[in-house]
């Protein structure tokens, strides 16, 4: 197996440890969270390619989490749980884990089922579309589509936009985008705000009064996919956009 990250999400202390130590015996990268808040955390700035995942968690549903990280369309999903009826196993995989381990199990099926899921990895197919109804970013072309209209962004702002995008509406601080989104490293988060500013500029119908990218009090920045899914049918005034051509590369 090659190195890859991986989450380790498990509110049981004991077995978190014991699982991140087996894993990093074969020199994977193991981040772990006790709980889902931490677990977004990590998601957010570490993009793990495996999320091990108990489905019970003591701040809320790991399945509800699993089906969240699914649309994140990004890393595989691990479910641990105690719950071992049929439907249980159903369910779990229904919400979008890869693959589904009863609880007690022995470490060298774990082992296997993580190798099992890494050699799954190396022939995913990375999404070449993200769509956020009104919102279309083609990953491949490096398009984007607003409107029905293409949009013209430079590469920092659509490197922006996407990662605003894969984030599913939840809020990022600027640390978080600078991480993400920027190719090298920067240590002042303003200028997250600066390219916000321009990128309001080409997407928001009034940049004055932002729909699209809202600025969230104390934390940073959110997409509000509300808008973009409920608000398929609108369109625009003429002019209101401010380019209609696409992204060059």
């Amino acid at each position: 197996m090659g190195s890859v990250s991986i989450s380790i999400v498990e509110g049981n202390p004991h077995l978190r440890s014991l699982l991140g130590w087996h894993l990093q015996q074969v020199g994977h990268w193991v981040h772990q969270s006790a709980d889902i808040s931490h677990a977004r955390e990590i998601f957010f700035s570490r993009q793990p390619t495996l999320v091990i995942l108990d489905a019970q968690l003591p701040d809320g549903d790991g399945l509800e989490f699993c089906r969240w990280l699914g649309k994140q369309q990004q890393s595989l999903i691990l479910m641990l749980s105690a719950r071992n009826t049929e439907a249980d196993i159903v369910e779990g995989l229904k919400s979008g884990a890869d693959d589904y381990l009863t609880k007690p199990f022995g470490m060298q099926e774990f082992m296997a089922r993580v190798e099992a899921l890494m050699r799954r990895n190396r022939t995913m197919i990375p999404p070449a579309m993200l769509e956020c109804g009104l919102l279309k970013i083609d990953l491949v072309q490096r398009r984007v589509r607003l409107y029905e209209e293409n949009i013209e962004l430079t590469p920092q702002e659509f490197s922006l936009l996407y990662v605003l995008a894969q984030a599913g509406g939840v809020p990022l601080s600027r640390s978080d985008l600078l991480r993400r989104a920027w190719p090298d490293a920067i240590d002042n988060p303003r200028t997250i705000d600066t390219h916000v500013l321009s990128l309001r500029k080409k997407i928001e119908i009034d940049p004055r009064q932002p729909s699209l990218i809202q600025t969230v009090r104390n934390v940073g920045y959110r997409l509000n996919l509300e808008f973009l899914n409920t608000n398929q049918s609108h369109s625009p005034e003429p002019g209101a956009m401010i380019s209609e051509t696409i992204f060059s590369r």
